[in-house]
C-alpha cells in the first residue's frame, strides 16, 4: 500500500495517550505511531522481558472471512493447513505468489461458524492490508469479507502479561498458546488471542475502537505494565528470530528460504494447490540456494539491513535483512541470507559496514529463547 508524501498519516485511537505519555511519534505503514516514550528503547525492551509491555498495533489489518467451506477455499491462497485448524486455534501462514514468493504473512484463527458458514479471523500486516483484502475479494468472490476497521488491536507481552490481564479479564490466564476466545470487559466485546511478536508470553486484544483507550488506561494503571513503542517491538522480535515483512521476507523470498517450512503441514506439502506450490515443493525436496540465518557480531558495532555478508576469502555471499543491538544479550545481532554451505552455526563470516568487515558468526535462531506459554502436560 502506498502513501503519498502529502497524505497525512492516520492515527490510532490511542494517539492522544501516546502524546500524553511522551511518545516520540513517527510515520509507520501509513500511521503515526510512537517509536519510544521517555524511558527509551533500551529500557522499554528490558521492561518487556522482565514484566509486561503494552503495544499499540491498531495499524494492523483485521478482518473476518466467512462463508461455506471457507477454510478449504482460503487454502487456495496460502500454504498453511487451514482445513485442519480446530475452532479457537491460530495458524501462522503466508500469502504466496505464483513464483512461490511471500506477498504477506498473517495469523488465521478459526472462529465458530455462523449462519453464513465457516468463519476465519485474519490479522495481516499494515503495509499490505489493502492489497491483501483486494486479493481476498478477487480470488474468493463467493466468500464474504468483513473488514474490522472499527476495532483497535493492543498487544500485551511479557512474563507478567497473563497476571496483569487476568485482573481485568478473568479467564485469560487459562488460555493455551495460539488460541483465541471471546471475552467481555466494561461492556465491550473483546477477542483475545494468546500470541504475539516478541518471543514472550502474551496476548493480542481486538477491542472496539471507542473502548481502546479506556482498556489501555486500565492496563497501564497496573505498575507491572508500561507502554512500549515500535523501537523495542522491533528489537524484541529480532531477538526472537521472527521475520519482518518487507525486510526478512518479501515477494522474492519463499517460505523455505526464510526457514518457515515448519508452517507448511505434510498434507499441504503433498497436495499443493496454493500459489507457487511447484517452487516450494521443489525446494522442500531438493533444498534452497540461500537460507535465512542468525548472525552474532563479535564486536560492538552493529550491522544494519543491506550490509553485505562476506566469507573468509572476502567474497560476498549474502546480505543482512535485519540488524541491530540486542539489549538482552548486550551485543549486536543480525539476520540475513547466505548459501547453505555458510549456514551452519559457528560458521565465521564478515558483515561489511562502510567498506569495513565486521567479524561475525552464524548462530541458531532464536537469539533469545522463546518463552511462549505452554500448558502443563497431563501426568
Amino acid at each position: 500500500m502506498t502513501h503519498p508524501e502529502n497524505e497525512k498519516p492516520a492515527r490510532t485511537p490511542l494517539y492522544a495517550r501516546h502524546l500524553a505519555l511522551g511518545g516520540r511519534m513517527t510515520p509507520f505503514a501509513g500511521y503515526e505511531l510512537p517509536v519510544n516514550y521517555v524511558g527509551g528503547i533500551l529500557g522499554e525492551h528490558l521492561f518487556t522481558r522482565d514484566s509486561a509491555g503494552l503495544f499499540d498495533v491498531s495499524h494492523m489489518g483485521q478482518a473476518i472471512l466467512k462463508g461455506p467451506d471457507a477454510a478449504r477455499k482460503f487454502e487456495r491462497l496460502v500454504p498453511g493447513d487451514i482445513l485442519g485448524l480446530a475452532q479457537g486455534r491460530i495458524r501462522y501462514t503466508q500469502f504466496t505468489n505464483a513464483e512461490g514468493g511471500i506477498l504477506d504473512d498473517l495469523m488465521v484463527t478459526r472462529l465458530a461458524p455462523d449462519a453464513l458458514g465457516e468463519r476465519l479471523f485474519l490479522v495481516v500486516n499494515a503495509a499490505c492490508k489493502a492489497q491483501d483484502f483486494d486479493r481476498l475479494r478477487e480470488s474468493l468472490p463467493d466468500l464474504a469479507l468483513e473488514i474490522l476497521d472499527q476495532r483497535a488491536l493492543l498487544a500485551l507481552q511479557g512474563p507478567l502479561a497473563a497476571r496483569a490481564l487476568e485482573r481485568l479479564v478473568p479467564g485469560v490466564a487459562a488460555m493455551d498458546f495460539m488460541s483465541g476466545e471471546n471475552f467481555a470487559w466494561n461492556g465491550a466485546d473483546l477477542f483475545i488471542t494468546r500470541s504475539g511478536y516478541t518471543g514472550e508470553d502474551g496476548y493480542e486484544i481486538s477491542v472496539p475502537a471507542e473502548q481502546a483507550d479506556v482498556l489501555a488506561g486500565a492496563l497501564l494503571a497496573d505498575e507491572t505494565v508500561r507502554a512500549i513503542g515500535l523501537g523495542a517491538r522491533d528489537s524484541l522480535r529480532l531477538e526472537a528470530g521472527l521475520c519482518l515483512y518487507g525486510h526478512d521476507i518479501d515477494p522474492t523470498t519463499s517460505p523455505v528460504e526464510a526457514a518457515l517450512a515448519w508452517s507448511i503441514s505434510r498434507r499441504r506439502r503433498e497436495e499443493g494447490g496454493f500459489p507457487g506450490d511447484a517452487r516450494i515443493k521443489r525446494e522442500l525436496a531438493e533444498g534452497v540456494t540461500r537460507r535465512r540465518v542468525g548472525l552474532a557480531l563479535d564486536g560492538k558495532a552493529p550491522a544494519r539491513e543491506g550490509a553485505e555478508i562476506a566469507n573468509a576469502r572476502g567474497e560476498i555471499v549474502g546480505i543482512v535483512t535485519s540488524g541491530g543491538f540486542s539489549p538482552s544479550l548486550g551485543r549486536p545481532i543480525a539476520m540475513g541470507y547466505v548459501p547453505p554451505t555458510f549456514s551452519a552455526p559457528g560458521t565465521a563470516l564478515a558483515l561489511m559496514v562502510r567498506g569495513r568487515p565486521l567479524a561475525a558468526h552464524v548462530v541458531a535462531l532464536p537469539f533469545v529463547p522463546n518463552r511462549f506459554h505452554r500448558a502443563p502436560k497431563n501426568l
